[in-house]
């Protein structure tokens, strides 16, 4: 059977259109018609129910996807395996989605020195939401994804990637820098936070309440929508925030922000990574995790 009539006829199924299946496969839709039309002939079976507004599988279609599915895994497994056994420079293209919080931090570092250490690779990250990261590594989109939740998706398998720790950042020469304080001084202290559905603002909220206090029992100024947005408050004095490490790390160097503890509090979140159910994983994929695992530990 003809793995680019199946690759075609998946690539509808996964994206409902035609278009969208063309420009993910690099091709016209004419073409991706024609494919689905020979394979259906082929197998003298409609796989396909194009009378809705989308794309719709029948019966015949749905059995036929569980299979070319699997059939596509092992084709890509087969031709990496065979990848991997060739010698020398290590080139290619690294495509990978990062949610903000990484995606703004620890991964723009990782990758430039790991595109530095292998100047052949071409390195491509896009930065977004964890939801649509997520689904574009399912659609296969994105080979690989870094994320600060674990949302359940079959088309994906998540993994321990590294541990993220989480500061209460405050402006140079607070009375909270490099002090522990209990958390009746900090419902005193004016709070920025994170919009609702921030990695960090979750943490956070999991963290007060086994200690007993909700967010609202806080002194909540501010509630901005990147980590980006956080830090710059806190420079400015407008507050204090919870925030990622690595977000700040260069702050703390200039001495531009501080760091304080909470009584009660060790907030930290495991960021995982995002791979593709079933998709064998390429020589510079497998490279980059490897290298970046040495980096964060």
């Amino acid at each position: 059977m003809d793995t680019r009539q199946l690759a075609a006829f998946c690539a509808v199924v996964e994206r409902r259109s035609f278009s969208q299946a063309a420009e993910q496969l690099g091709v016209t839709q004419p073409a991706v018609s024609l494919q689905i039309r020979s394979l259906e002939k082929r197998l003298g079976l409609q796989l396909l129910d194009r009378s809705g507004r989308r794309v719709e599988l029948t019966d015949a279609g749905r059995r036929l996807y569980r299979s070319a599915h699997k059939l596509l895994a092992m084709e890509e497994q087969l031709l990496s395996e065979l990848g991997e056994e060739a010698e020398g420079e290590l080139v290619g293209r690294l495509e990978l989605g990062a949610s903000t919080g990484p995606g703004g931090t620890v991964m723009p570092v990782v990758l430039a020195e790991f595109q530095q250490l292998h100047p052949g690779v071409h390195v491509a990250l896009s930065v977004s939401d964890t939801q649509r990261i997520v689904e574009q590594v399912a659609r296969r989109e994105l080979e690989l994804g870094v994320v600060g939740a674990a949302r359940r998706h079959r088309g994906v398998v998540f993994e321990p990637f590294f541990r993220d720790e989480v500061v209460l950042a405050v402006p140079a020469g607070h009375r909270f820098a490099d002090r522990t304080v209990t958390l009746d001084e900090l419902k005193l202290e004016p709070l920025v936070l994170m919009q609702e559905g921030a990695g960090v603002r979750q943490v956070i909220d999991d963290e007060l309440r086994e200690a007993g206090v909700r967010l609202r029992d806080l002194d909540v100024r501010l509630e901005l929508g990147l980590q980006e947005s956080a830090r710059s408050a806190v420079i400015g004095g407008y507050g204090v925030t919870f925030i990622s490490r690595s977000a700040i790390e260069g702050d703390l160097a200039a001495g531009t922000v501080a760091v304080g503890r909470v009584e009660g509090l060790e907030p930290s979140r495991e960021i995982s990574l995002v791979r593709s159910a079933g998709r064998a994983e390429t020589r510079v994929a497998q490279a980059f995790v490897e290298f970046a695992r040495s980096r964060l530990t």
